[in-house]
């Protein structure tokens, strides 16, 4: 795993740089705005979250993760670059400081783009609930759904109850895709030594090998807007 903060230079960076001038392509040029007209991110906004419709990757890591997977994207019969294998990113940061924004940014960056996108988001507690075994529920099948999806976003890893079943899950879905080099975004409060002892060594392993982290900082966005807006309403 490679830390990455808010600059725009950095291993993921200068990988991201090579690829780009290989290809022809301008390594500082701005990611695509989410807003760019895509018949894709048009489909996408109905299973995008309301408050995040407008979401854009505005990280400097997160832009340049953005745009090493549009540029090793494998061209379709259209000519479309579909996703392919690539690194992930560990999005860290306290509460409140952007980070599901960042991960569903990144997923419209990708279709305002062009990219082929087939994708998925779950967090932690949602993902465990919906595979507890129960009546007419497949969750074996929605497990490996999961672990075969091209760009999956698993957010708030860590914030769930820990058990073993739980640990055994977690292990099953990223090791899946840390085997098929799956892209993956995950979002976590935790640092890593606490991540290590809530989702075990094995998990915290293929976590540290298979992303760039990227440490967001800064105040709580919400608790700020909450702020402006009882000031703007007194």
């Amino acid at each position: 795993m490679r830390d990455v903060d808010a600059q725009p230079v950095g291993g993921i960076a200068r990988r991201l740089a090579g690829i780009l001038k290989s290809r022809g392509i301008d390594p500082d040029a701005p990611v695509a705005d989410g807003a760019e007209p895509s018949a894709a991110l048009e489909a996408a906004q109905a299973r995008i979250p309301a408050r995040y419709q407008d979401a854009v990757a505005d990280h400097p890591a997160v832009a340049a993760w953005v745009r090493e997977i549009a540029a090793a994207g494998r061209r379709g019969p259209e000519g479309a670059p579909g996703i392919a294998r690539g690194r992930s990113l560990l999005i860290v940061g306290t509460t409140g400081t952007g980070k599901t924004h960042q991960a569903y940014g990144a997923v419209r960056s990708l279709l305002a783009v062009g990219v082929r996108l087939r994708w998925k988001a779950t967090t932690a507690a949602d993902l465990y609930a919906e595979l507890r075994p129960r009546p007419g529920s497949d969750g074996e099948r929605e497990l490996q759904d999961l672990a075969r999806c091209p760009l999956l976003i698993v957010d708030d890893l860590g914030a769930a109850k820990a058990s073993e079943w739980t640990e055994e899950i977690t292990m099953r879905l990223i090791n899946r895709r840390y085997n098929e080099m799956l892209p993956t975004l995950v979002t976590t409060n935790l640092g890593m030594a606490d991540l290590r002892a809530h989702i075990g060594d094995r998990v915290a392993s293929r976590l540290t090998e298979m992303t760039d982290k990227v440490i967001l900082d800064g105040p709580d966005r919400r608790r700020a807007l909450a702020a402006s807006l009882r000031v703007a309403t007194a």
